[in-house]
């Protein structure tokens, strides 16, 4: 029977305990892109966000596009996106939006403001074009001052060159 010393054994235990919270953390993360909905509650847990509330929104839509680097144009996934937001502030008409600008720390204060704005209003602008009413959406740039990834690297970079659709007066919030 091998003898763990102590050190060992926090070491196995603190490795478990990671690979464990790992895991559950993956769990909630599943993302499916399924475009099928139902209207059969009976399945529905209790757990489940109430239609048209902020966490309907960020469970069933998706709150945020990405950009490239210096750029404001959207992506096909950026459009695939902001078409499920469209359609289910449709389905909500009570509904306001702020869509917030972002972008990476590179370049500067100014610089990025704008560039946020214009990102903000390329969001803003498409979600107009599928036939949500403009009054509707409100645009706001913070440039580089809000980052949701911390680093100095490419893959960091990447997740804060952002537009994020913020639900202001939501139902059953």
């Amino acid at each position: 029977m091998s003898r763990l010393t102590f050190g060992a054994k926090l070491v196995k235990f603190a490795t478990v305990t990671f690979a464990a919270l790992l895991l559950a953390a993956c769990a909630g993360t599943a993302y499916s892109d399924s475009s099928s909905t139902s209207t059969d509650t009976s399945t529905s847990r209790a757990s489940d966000p109430v239609g048209g509330s902020v966490q309907d929104f960020l469970v069933n839509v998706q709150d945020r596009v990405y950009f490239d680097l210096n750029r404001y144009n959207l992506s096909d996934a950026a459009r695939r996106s902001l078409e499920r937001q469209a359609a289910w502030l449709d389905q909500y008409p009570g509904t306001t939006l702020t869509v917030e600008g972002h972008c990476d720390e590179r370049g500067t204060r100014e610089y990025n403001l704008a560039l946020g704005a214009r990102r903000a209003a390329a969001t803003r602008d498409y979600l107009v074009s599928l036939g949500v009413d403009p009054a509707r959406i409100r645009t706001i740039s913070y440039g580089k001052e809000r980052p949701v990834a911390e680093g100095h690297n490419e893959a960091a970079w990447r997740l804060n060159r952002r537009a994020v659709s913020v639900v202001n007066s939501p139902y059953g919030s």
